[in-house]
């Protein structure tokens, strides 16, 4: 069994429309890198330069925040589900 990985509508222009992508992958990292194997430009999106999560992308981990787990290095197991959540800005 693997995670689920719910992609934003933002990213759904990479995915070809697709919502929601089985992943393995021991950690946040490695389900990133099969994400980018099956969809080829995502993990430009998500990670910067350094290979960190970029800055207004969100990712949890059944409801919580992986930037206060582990980050990239943060466990994922069968039956999890990670969410990518782009930033939004603006506002009056």
């Amino acid at each position: 069994m693997s995670a689920t990985v719910r992609i934003p509508g933002p990213l759904r222009k990479i995915t070809n429309g697709v919502e929601k992508a089985d992943v393995e992958g021991a950690d946040l990292a490695a389900c990133i890198v099969e994400l980018e194997s099956k969809f080829p430009g995502i993990q430009d999106r998500m990670l910067d330069e350094a290979g960190q999560l970029r800055y207004f992308v969100n990712v949890y981990l059944n409801g919580e925040d992986v930037r206060f787990l582990e980050g990239l290095n943060t466990a994922v197991t069968a039956g999890d589900e990670l969410s990518i959540v782009p930033a939004v800005a603006g506002g009056a």
